[in-house]
């Protein structure tokens, strides 16, 4: 029996879900996987296969009408959901696949008992944080993060969830879902402005959710250094006083460098160093559980590397890198946005300095 304290969610059958010509390609899971069979780091991981989400547990978060008309247009032989989003034939199955791979991955995560899987990075396609409940848009079919919180939730009575997300583009899905939901903190960096256009800083979230919903829409260029102080200055200070039970990352890699859809300057190792600031988050607070979700990440090699230094975060102990100092000074626009953010949120997380 594997004992291993990281799994990995994988199938060759989202391989299935054929975009065409398109950034959101197959193309990116099996580079993906070949850089992960290449350095030999998925002997030391559990695989944890996917399997289906139920109709049910789509509706957590979709409407039934929405479900249904994603269903037909891929019985009909697919098409555009929107301009942005095509669907084959072979589409819903493999968007229920998708969302069964994250629900999956926080079933094994929550027995971890019984076999040892503390977190786990589920990789999947299509991506889901741009779905919202009745419409689909962005590449995204059904929001796999949203669905797999609504589960934690449900079957396993979790009152108090974070969703940390950091693809370069706003989760606006992920947002809409849960903006009066004081259950699910949901905190989002992403370059701004930039598709979809929201997650600005005065979306905080309404009713029992206002102050549940925290954005940091950072400027394009933002690098490593930039991002670690934002998450340093607002991330671990909200989440320290929300104090999760369990964490969930929407995990996109867009904000790369390289990335040709987007205009950020972080690199591989730097995804590496926001899940160390996620893993202390976890450890301080629920009990190391941690299940990733893929979400974008255009350039193929950008987007291997950028997740084999997730995975080499997932499998430290706490000693694997030095941590650096962050440089701030260079960036006074981030400096200036983490001001302006802790500005509106300080009304309801008391301990942001």
């Amino acid at each position: 029996m594997n004992t291993a304290a990281t799994g990995f969610v994988y199938h060759d059958d989202y391989l299935k879900h054929d975009t065409g010509y398109h950034p959101e390609s197959a193309e990116r899971l099996v580079s993906i996987m070949r850089k992960l069979e290449e350095v030999g780091i998925t002997e030391k991981m559990k695989r944890i296969l996917p399997v289906k989400a139920s109709n049910e547990q789509i509706e957590y978060v979709h409407v039934d009408g929405y479900i249904k008309k994603v269903e037909a247009m891929c019985k009909r032989g697919g098409g555009m959901l929107d301009p942005d989003t095509p669907l084959c034939k072979d589409t819903y199955e493999i968007a229920l696949l998708s969302a069964g791979g994250v629900t999956k991955a926080v079933d094994e995560v929550m027995i971890k008992a019984d076999n040892g899987v503390r977190n786990a990075f589920a990789l999947i396609r299509p991506p889901g944080h741009h779905a919202t409940s009745n419409k689909g848009m962005g590449f995204c079919i059904f929001n796999n993060i949203a669905i797999a919180a609504e589960h934690l939730k449900r079957k396993y009575d979790v009152k108090r969830i974070l969703i940390a997300d950091w693809d370069v583009h706003h989760g606006n899905g992920t947002q809409e879902v849960f903006f009066e939901d004081h259950s699910v903190l949901y905190f989002s960096t992403h370059q701004y402005p930039h598709y979809p256009g929201t997650g600005w800083i005065d979306e905080v979230g309404k009713g029992e959710g206002e102050g549940f919903t925290v954005n940091v829409p950072l400027p394009a260029g933002t690098d490593d250094s930039g991002y670690l102080y934002a998450l340093r200055n607002i991330l671990v200070p909200i989440a320290m006083d929300f104090s999760p039970e369990f964490v969930l990352v929407s995990a996109g890699f867009d904000a790369h460098v390289d990335d040709p859809l987007a205009s950020m300057n972080v690199t591989a190792p730097g995804f590496g160093l926001f899940t160390d600031v996620i893993k202390e988050i976890a450890e301080e607070n629920s009990k190391g559980r941690i299940v990733i979700a893929l979400e974008g990440g255009y350039n193929l090699n950008a987007l291997s590397e950028s997740v084999l230094s997730v995975f080499d975060s997932l499998l430290s102990n706490g000693e694997r890198r030095e941590k650096k100092k962050e440089k701030t000074s260079e960036n006074e626009r981030v400096r200036k946005r983490v001001e302006e953010v802790k500005e509106v949120q300080r009304s309801h997380w008391t301990n942001l300095l």
